[in-house]
Order: C-alpha cells, then sequence, then structure tokens
C-alpha cells in the first residue's frame, strides 16, 4: 500500500462508521454478524475485514466506560434516595449489563474501524 492511499483515510468518519457498524470503507456493508463476529469482507466494497485484530480493547474500553459512568450515578443514588440494598443492586447490576451490551459490539466496530485508518493489522 502506498503512503498516498494511508494519507486518504480519514480517522473519524473510519471510526463513526466502525461505530454504527458498518464498512469503515463504503459504509454501507455491514461490519459484523453474529453480535460480535467480524465479517470476513464487506458484502458491498469487498474490503477484507478477515485479518484485524481487536483482543481484549472492546472489553476493555466497556468496562472503563460503564464503570465510570455507573459508580458516581450509583453513589448518588444511593445518598439522595437510601434505597433498599436489593432494589438498589437490582437496578445497577440491569443498567450494567444493559450498557454493557449496547457498547461492546459499538466500541469493537469503533477499534476495527480506527486500524483500517491507520493501516494496522493488515489493513
Amino acid at each position: 500500500m502506498s503512503l498516498m492511499e494511508k494519507m486518504e483515510r480519514a480517522t473519524w468518519p473510519a471510526v463513526w462508521k466502525g461505530w454504527r457498524r458498518k464498512c469503515p470503507n463504503c459504509g454501507k456493508g455491514q461490519l459484523l454478524r453474529n453480535y460480535l463476529k467480524v465479517c470476513k469482507s464487506c458484502t458491498v466494497c469487498q474490503q477484507e475485514f478477515h485479518h484485524h485484530k481487536a483482543d481484549d480493547g472492546p472489553a476493555y474500553l466497556t468496562i472503563l466506560i460503564v464503570g465510570h459512568l455507573m459508580a458516581p450515578l450509583l453513589h448518588v443514588a444511593f445518598v439522595t434516595f437510601r434505597p433498599e440494598p436489593l432494589v438498589l443492586f437490582a437496578v445497577f447490576a440491569v443498567g450494567c449489563v444493559a450498557l454493557s451490551l449496547y457498547l461492546l459490539p459499538r466500541l469493537k466496530g469503533a477499534i476495527v474501524g480506527f486500524q483500517w485508518a491507520r493501516s494496522m493489522h493488515g489493513f
């Protein structure tokens, strides 16, 4: 791949397309299938994705974001409303799980989009 091709890939549009779980190249084809499995290639532009390596990045970022959002909310809810411990646990357990399930595939797509834009891991 030439230097010119690497320079033409804008990072933030690719990350945004990945966040939406679309191909970072064309923005139309699916990037993910079966929740977290990355497609072999884009069905629209034929961009290959089989060689990406997101590894633990999406899980780490999900834990980081969920922890930083839910911990202050837990503190505020406890100090302000003083709910029963079981109610507090139930509400925040469901909230943490729901937010994690929402963020995980989107962050994986964003990381793959970032890798594609920077020509990392074989792109």
